[in-house]
């Protein structure tokens, strides 16, 4: 067969244009877990995502209330570097809440869009954790803690609050923070108002408040969207994610380990309820 013959027969029956959609659901998190977003769950899905043939578009769906600003900050860069390399535009969807990290991801598209009653944007920094010190002294356990560095250990969760460790942490969570405001400004540039430092304070805001604020571009969902813009024949097509199940030791229940085990594994399991609750989820 020639290359004639190829280009009649594309003619005859033209490819359907392919928009690759990504999912991100969960809070993000720096490591690999199950329900838990991070570059390590999702690299490889980004990669065969841009590697498509007839590519018109990738699509990412957030579902994240955020987590950690360094994986939100990976999974935007690797989305951008194959963005930028194959030239393809991305477009991003906020269903139930794409806010703090989650926002921060979704800014990785060339545009934004959302349902009415989704929740988005807390461009803020939070820190929540828990403190155990008088528990684990009701239960027997010492706490044995050494660094060489006076620095070294901040807020650990089973010694009293330390003062110098809250100063500390204000001093991260406002560089991150303003990290957050000029990626905000650099990707929203002439749709927000830069020096509206309302939109900076850590509040939230609905679909359609977002949309009158610049935040988003357009109000539905991914599957309109698309066949809005690509017609009726494009194909959406799904890339799995990698989740690692449960170690043996956490799918215990938490009275059948190890005291100090059980605590930690049982705030990190309040923590990311907490995380969602924060958003009415």
């Amino acid at each position: 067969m020639t290359i004639r013959d190829h280009l009649h027969i594309d003619q005859l029956w033209p490819r359907r244009p392919v928009v690759s959609v990504l999912r991100f659901d969960g809070v993000i998190i720096p490591r690999l877990q199950r329900g838990g977003v991070s570059l390590a769950s999702h690299g490889a899905a980004i990669e065969r995502a841009f590697r498509v043939s007839n590519l018109a578009a990738v699509a990412i769906v957030v579902n994240s209330p955020g987590g950690s600003a360094a994986q939100s900050a990976l999974l935007f860069r690797r989305i951008r570097e194959f963005a930028d390399e194959k030239k393809v535009p991305v477009i991003a969807f906020a269903e139930d809440v794409a806010a703090s990290g989650g926002y921060w991801l979704a800014l990785a598209g060339d545009e934004i869009f959302s349902e009415e009653t989704s929740i988005l944007g807390s461009i803020g920094v939070i820190s929540a954790s828990f403190g155990f010190s008088r528990l684990i002294e009701r239960l027997g356990v010492e706490r044995r803690l050494h660094t060489a560095g006076e620095r070294k250990s901040l807020l650990d969760p089973f010694l009293p609050e330390n003062p110098s460790d809250v100063e500390r942490l204000a001093a991260l969570q406002q560089d991150i923070h303003r990290a957050f405001k000029e990626h905000v400004q650099r990707r929203r540039a002439g749709k927000i108002d830069a020096t509206d430092e309302s939109l900076f304070s850590g509040d939230v805001l609905t679909g359609r408040m977002a949309l009158d604020r610049g935040l988003v571009d357009g109000i539905g969902e991914v599957r309109a969207v698309m066949r809005a813009r690509y017609g009726d024949k494009v194909r959406l097509r799904s890339f799995a994610t990698e989740r690692r199940r449960w170690p043996f030791r956490r799918r215990l229940p938490f009275a059948a380990r190890e005291p100090v085990a059980a605590i930690a594994d049982f705030a990190d399991w309040i923590e990311e309820r907490l995380i969602w609750a924060r958003y009415g989820l």
